[in-house]
């Protein structure tokens, strides 16, 4: 991971759109930095898109899909999309993104990449697994977001309690065995059905919303986050970055970020948004 300050400048004046975790990329103690949310309408306001993507549940992500000058968010690991009609980004005030609209401001549209019969066999075969987690796993319990989700179970290790490694690993084991696909987040072990992940939720989202092929102009797009389930979008992004809080994990990562923030959470998110608009903003 090189300082984010060896960032090209040529690279960050050709950037269009910006993709990012949420937990401890955007957030600090759980809750986004008026510096972050700051950074997110400043990219806006530049004409940059911007989505979020989180293993977090959809209904967690409702009402900052609504109040958030973002694109879209994309929900539990590239299954879900939530976005709104927007207005310009200069329509957005500081007072908006600090507080959610009204339900009644905005028609929230929400997308799956699975089909409701789909869904519904899922999610009964998924209730059954967390089951068997929290009666061979001592300690194991529910993450508290578990009622808004959806498409995926999770599992919480760091955010109102924590699991030591080891029941970590039995959690993934047992996810596994029943056929479901698993990560670990800064925060939470997720399991769900379906092949879908980060990176296939980015390019779905990409054709759904902006009908546009992210791969073919992976080159204009970053990604920021900060734990072992963005090893995927590390892997697929050239301008690739992790807030500093990401020296937890570099020794179980595969695919490293290329770049790294000076500060951690929120503010290296700023940070790198900071890199990106200084660059816009300088004549070639």
């Amino acid at each position: 991971m090189r300082p984010l300050s060896d960032w090209p400048l040529a690279d960050r004046r050709e950037l269009v759109g910006v993709f990012t975790d949420i937990d401890d990329t955007l957030t600090t103690d759980g809750a986004i930095t008026p510096d972050a949310l700051a950074a997110l309408g400043n990219l806006k306001r530049a004409g940059l898109h911007v989505i979020p993507i989180t293993g977090r549940p959809v209904g967690w992500s409702e009402p900052f899909a609504r109040s958030w000058p973002v694109d879209a968010i994309v929900a539990e690991n590239g299954a879900v999309g939530l976005h709104t009609p927007r207005l310009p980004a200069e329509g957005f005030s500081s007072k908006n993104w600090q507080n959610p609209v009204s339900d009644g401001a905005f028609q929230l549209q929400k997308t799956y990449q699975q089909d409701t019969a789909a869904r519904a066999r899922q999610f009964a075969r998924m209730q059954q697994v967390a089951a068997r987690v929290l009666r061979e796993v001592p300690g194991a319990q529910l993450a508290q977001d578990s009622p808004g989700r959806e498409t995926d179970i999770a599992i919480d290790h760091s955010e109102f309690t924590h699991l030591p490694p080891d029941a970590i690993a039995r959690v993934l084991a047992i996810l596994r065995s029943e056929g479901m696909t698993a990560t670990v987040s800064s925060i939470h072990i997720n399991g769900w059905y379906g092949g879908h992940n980060k990176w296939d939720g980015a390019c779905w989202i990409m054709r759904k919303l902006l009908q546009r092929d992210l791969p073919s102009e992976i080159w204009r797009w970053a990604y920021v986050g900060d734990s072992t389930n963005d090893q995927l979008m590390f892997q697929h992004f050239p301008h690739s970055i992790g807030v500093a809080n990401i020296r937890r994990f570099e020794a179980e990562l595969e695919h490293l970020p290329r770049y790294i923030t000076p500060g951690e959470r929120g503010a290296g998110f700023a940070q790198a948004c900071q890199a990106i608009l200084q660059a816009i903003s300088q004549p070639k």
